[in-house]
């Protein structure tokens, strides 16, 4: 017979393979549509070599920023402080764990543990991230909301189909199953948790504003970087149109478990450009800029800041 542990366990795997499996789907799909657009890539990334480099420092300027703005979001996560050099190292080893598991994983267990080393209990912890999280895809949807206006007619919304009718269905119908298992108390033990959380720090002015002003800078800073590469690379959109399909893109992007949002990001920033009308070899030359400056770049040193943390037992 199996014992608890053991199911645990396997149940785990199990997850796992799912994950590297879905992750595998997308990236083979990325990779599919880079062969497929070739020319498009090869002649962008030709622009990106010839790009206006003062615009390229200041996205690079902006990419470094993130990380001073995801920490100071996760200070405004806890109600205690936290020591801001190992805080902000924690937040540039996260970035580069995040390109390397799905959905956010690595970003998530990093700042666990690092969030645990500072003496918080698991559950407050978790429940940190929760809050962090909850914050940034609140911050993202109101920025789309309040520039969706001022750019009217850029983004438009898809048609429905049935398989996404049929999916929205059956995701109702499974919450509705969950009202009616044990799961559900839990989840509205940790629900409860996180909501009181949000109270006491809603309580503490200091700590509502680094949680509400680093997710507002992080989303900003990161538009930023797509905003300074179009203009490195002679796009002639507005600041304000790459700022919407930006938060658009990335916001359908986190839907799909890749990581760091490797193959979905770079699809659905791709598509959002194109259908804005920006030539193919433009859209890719932006792409390929951006990614550049926040994931290829910091990746190496990221992971070896994550090496150095996890030696020194910071995390």
């Amino acid at each position: 017979m199996t014992s608890p542990a053991g199911l645990t366990a396997s149940l785990g795997r199990r997850r796992a393979y799912w994950h590297a499996a879905g992750c595998l789907t997308v990236l083979l799909g990325a990779l599919y549509l880079v062969r497929r657009h070739w020319p498009a890539v090869e002649t962008g990334a030709g622009q990106l070599a010839v790009a206006d480099q003062g615009w390229l420092l200041t996205g690079a300027a902006a990419a470094v920023a993130t990380w001073a703005a995801s920490a100071l979001a996760q200070q405004g996560a806890v109600v205690g402080r936290l020591p801001g050099p190992r805080l902000l190292a924690a937040q540039f080893a996260a970035s580069a764990a995040n390109h390397l598991l799905p959905a956010g994983i690595g970003a998530g267990a990093v700042n666990l543990r690092f969030l645990m080393r500072c003496g918080l209990p698991a559950g407050r912890a978790a429940g940190a991230l929760a809050v962090k999280a909850a914050a940034s895809a609140a911050v993202r949807l109101a920025l789309i909301a309040l520039l969706a206006p001022a750019c009217p007619g850029l983004l438009r919304l898809p048609r429905v189909s049935p398989v996404a009718v049929a999916a929205a269905a059956g995701a109702a119908v499974l919450l509705a199953l969950l009202l009616l298992t044990p799961w559900w108390a839990r989840c509205r033990r940790a629900l409860g948790a996180v909501l009181a959380d949000i109270r006491a720090l809603h309580a503490r002015p200091a700590r509502a504003a680094a949680l509400w002003g680093g997710s507002l800078a992080f989303a900003a800073l990161h538009a930023l970087v797509l905003i300074a590469v179009t203009r490195a690379v002679g796009l002639p959109l507005a600041p304000l149109q790459v700022a919407l399909l930006y938060l658009a893109a990335s916001s359908a992007a986190a839907l799909l478990p890749t990581p760091g949002g490797l193959g979905s990001l770079d699809a659905a920033l791709a598509l959002a450009l194109s259908a804005a009308g920006t030539p193919g070899a433009g859209a890719a030359s932006a792409v390929l800029g951006y990614r550049l400056l926040t994931v290829w770049l910091p990746l190496l040193p990221g992971l070896l800041v994550l090496g150095v943390l996890v030696r020194r037992k910071a995390l």
